[in-house]
Order: structure tokens, then C-alpha cells, then sequence
């Protein structure tokens, strides 16, 4: 039995990803581990187990799933750095700063560590497919992404969106900075060669939509992935944890999970 904590069981994904974890029999919750100033603090969730704002609590686990905040995610990868034993980490925080992948590099030399910025199984394949269509394609097909989201997320372009844009300049062959661009207004121009547009749209309930463009002289290809329910990324993420768990220490992927 492998003995999970999940980090913000205050939010929405932890929440759920608690839920999820409690129907599964190869995983236990071990704890529950939120912000000192959380108000589920002493309140116990599924599987009778006490919200606490200790994160010395991830000592007693074999891996932890975080979808916190960056400043959360270095504290929980130094805390599971000092536990005494490998403390497996499951990352689904977006925007790390250089803080948080230092502690997550530290704690990546004595643990296995996996950082997505989505774990739908389904947009991880999309990556893959994306990468691959990239580079069979070449430089003659002009590359766009487009990314929908809910009228209440904060980010633009999405984790999701900016992954799937690095997966397109790994086809290519280019580091994504040199070729990216997200805003385009007034007159800018023809197109330059080689770039990689990312528009994001935002409105209604929309949980996450994206399409990967692949534009040529009279044909297209279009590779989209459309999410329906938020539950695919929980579980996906607990996917990922019971794989990691056993692993070695090192930085690993949903490629890695996936097998691709």
C-alpha cells in the first residue's frame, strides 16, 4: 500500500484528488497538509484523516501530490528532502520560479520527482503526437496554438498551452523563447518564419480546450484535445504517483508513465 499525502486539500484539485484517492486500493491517504492558515486546519477528510499545516507530516509517506502554490511547492520539496527516507513528489503547481526548481532539483538527487503542467493522459499524448507531427512536417507548415479556458482563470497563455508550444519547438529542433510569441496587435507585419503563435481565449465554464495548427500551402492538420471533466487530472496525477513511488531517484515526466 503506498502512502500518499496531498498538499491544498483546501483547493479545488485537492480536494478532489483526495476524493479520487480514497476509491483506489493500492493507495492510502497518509496526510492531509495545508496552509498553516487554512480554515480546514484540525477538520479531518476522507479516510478520517486530519488536515494539518505541518508539512514534517510528509516523513510518514512514500510520495506527496502538490497543486498548490510555487512558494508551497519549494517548501514541501525541502521538507520531503529532510524527511530521512526517498518522499516521491507529484507536481502540478504552474509558474515555478527559480525557488521552487532548486528545492525540486535539490530533492530530485535522493527522490523521484515529476513535474507536468497537465496530467491528462490524453494532453500528454497530444504532446507526443504534436512533437512528432512537428518535426515530419517541417519548416513549410507555420504552427499556432490555440487555448480556451474558463472566464475565471488567471494565466494566460495556460501551462498546458506553453507545454504544448515546447513540445512543437522540440520538433523543431528550436528553443521555444526564440521563436514564441503570445500577442500580436496592430500592424505587425507578415508573419515571420518559423514562429510559434499561442492566442488564449477566455469565457464561460470552459475547462480546457487546445488545438495545435499545423498550416501549409492548401492543407492544415489540426490536433486538439478537449477536456470534460476536471476529474481526468486528479487521476491522472494519482497515475503518475503510484508509478513514481517505486522509481529512483531523478526527474521523470508523463512520458515516462505514459511509456512514450
Amino acid at each position: 500500500m503506498i502512502r500518499a499525502a496531498v498538499l491544498g486539500p483546501s483547493g479545488r484539485m485537492g480536494a478532489r484528488v483526495i476524493e479520487l484517492l480514497a476509491a483506489r486500493s493500492d493507495m492510502a491517504l497518509a496526510a492531509a497538509i495545508d496552509h498553516p492558515s487554512s480554515p480546514l486546519i484540525g477538520q479531518k477528510v476522507a479516510g478520517g484523516v486530519e488536515v494539518t499545516g505541518d508539512l514534517a507530516g510528509l516523513a510518514g509517506c512514500d510520495v506527496y501530490i502538490d497543486f498548490t502554490t510555487p512558494e508551497g511547492t519549494a517548501a514541501a520539496a525541502r521538507a520531503a528532502a529532510a524527511a530521512g527516507h526517498p518522499v516521491a513528489a507529484v507536481v502540478g503547481t504552474t509558474g515555478l520560479g527559480r525557488d521552487a526548481e532548486a528545492a525540486l532539483g535539490q530533492l530530485a538527487r535522493t527522490a523521484p520527482v515529476l513535474v507536468a503542467a497537465n496530467f491528462s493522459l490524453g494532453v500528454n499524448l497530444l504532446f507526443v503526437l504534436a512533437e512528432t507531427a512537428a518535426r515530419a512536417l517541417g519548416a513549410t507548415f507555420d504552427l499556432e496554438i490555440v487555448e480556451t479556458h474558463h472566464r475565471h482563470k488567471r494565466d494566460a497563455p495556460s501551462g498546458t498551452a506553453l507545454a504544448l508550444a515546447r513540445a512543437l519547438a522540440s520538433g523543431r529542433g528550436v528553443e521555444l523563447e526564440e521563436v514564441l510569441t503570445t500577442e500580436r496587435s496592430g500592424e505587425v507585419g507578415a508573419r515571420p518564419d518559423g514562429e510559434i503563435g499561442v492566442v488564449a481565449v477566455r469565457g464561460g465554464d470552459v475547462i480546457g480546450d487546445h488545438t495545435a495548427f499545423f498550416l501549409g500551402e492548401g492543407e492544415r492538420v489540426e490536433l486538439t484535445h478537449r477536456a470534460g471533466s476536471r476529474d481526468l487530472f486528479g487521476a491522472g496525477a494519482l497515475r503518475a504517483a503510484a508509478w513514481l513511488a517505486s522509481r529512483p531517484p531523478g526527474r521523470y515526466t508523463m512520458r515516462d508513465v505514459l511509456g512514450l
